[in-house]
């Protein structure tokens, strides 16, 4: 049996291939290929738009996939919400989708649109949000590259922005947020009734959470002299209680602790000066909670 599995292709694809390395699962594929390889003969990758993977799910054409929350919501399907997967193209960052105009457009609030030209690749999202506020405007598709469309060509703009880079060098201002997003794992729902199908889903949920949650921590390992050990843990915010492992030397003990890697910088000079030796840094590929 196999788990036939949506993965995103384009700017995302390159992020997510190697946070499922990380988790134990390699993939590999040619530039003009939509079905990778992958070294777990149980799954059955493909590479598909994030924007077409939610229906595909919901449909039972694949079995589950991972997509964006965003695409999920202007799909308006009706799909199993495995676990959330906070990883973008850049950034650890949520991605916004955002109401933008030119700098200089009067436009000011959502109200304001009213009876404007809207272009966007939301647009079922979009829809329900001006129709939730009783504003009345034309929501035209657009094939991604909004942002060169204001002023000439529309009144505004609804794209997702990670770092809103593109934004400012198209010389443009948000005026609303409409919804904040991030990366999910989603089944299909008869899949996730199959006792096998779920199994492994509920596995790889388990391995990518993991491998997330290693992405942002190192271990660090130290010997510490008994006599001050108390006052070196001290400088440790450490995850969960160091572990402690005794030495031959019974004036010595080992220390073994997993901190966030931003935290190691300052942690290391401050540990050695407190009389930490033998200070070993690590990368770790998965933290189960």
């Amino acid at each position: 049996m196999k788990l036939r599995i949506g993965l995103p292709k384009g700017s995302l694809q390159e992020a997510t291939f190697s946070l499922f390395e990380r988790a134990g699962f390699l993939f590999k594929s040619s530039s003009r290929s939509y079905e990778p390889v992958v070294n777990d003969p149980e799954l059955e990758p493909i590479l598909l738009r994030p924007q077409e993977i939610p229906q595909y799910v919901e449909d039972g054409v694949i079995d589950c996939g991972l997509t964006g929350h965003d695409w999920v919501v202007d799909c308006g399907v009706d799909v199993h919400e495995v676990c959330e997967l906070r990883y973008s193209k850049l950034t650890t960052n949520p991605i916004r989708v955002v109401l933008a105009v030119h700098q200089d457009s009067p436009i000011q609030t959502v109200q304001d649109l009213q009876g404007k030209r809207i272009a966007t690749e939301y647009v079922r999202l979009t829809e329900r949000y001006l129709g939730e506020r009783g504003v009345k405007a034309h929501v035209e598709f657009s094939w991604g590259a909004c942002e060169v469309k204001v002023p000439l060509l529309v009144d505004a703009i609804v794209v997702n922005t990670e770092t809103g880079s593109s934004l400012r060098a198209h010389n443009l201002r948000i005026v609303e947020t409409l919804l904040t997003s991030t990366t999910r794992l989603v089944a299909n729902r008869d899949a996730w009734r199959d006792e096998w199908k779920r199994g492994k889903i509920e596995s790889l949920e388990i391995l990518l959470t993991g491998a997330m949650n290693a992405a942002k921590l190192v271990g660090l390992k130290m010997n510490l002299p008994v006599a001050r050990k108390d006052e070196i843990l001290s400088l440790l915010p450490a995850l969960r209680n160091p572990t402690l492992s005794p030495l031959a030397d019974p004036e010595w003990v080992a220390a073994e602790v997993i901190l966030d890697q931003t935290q190691v910088r300052d942690l290391i000079p401050a540990l050695k000066r407190a009389g930490a030796t033998g200070l070993v840094e690590y990368p770790l590929n998965k933290v189960i909670y």
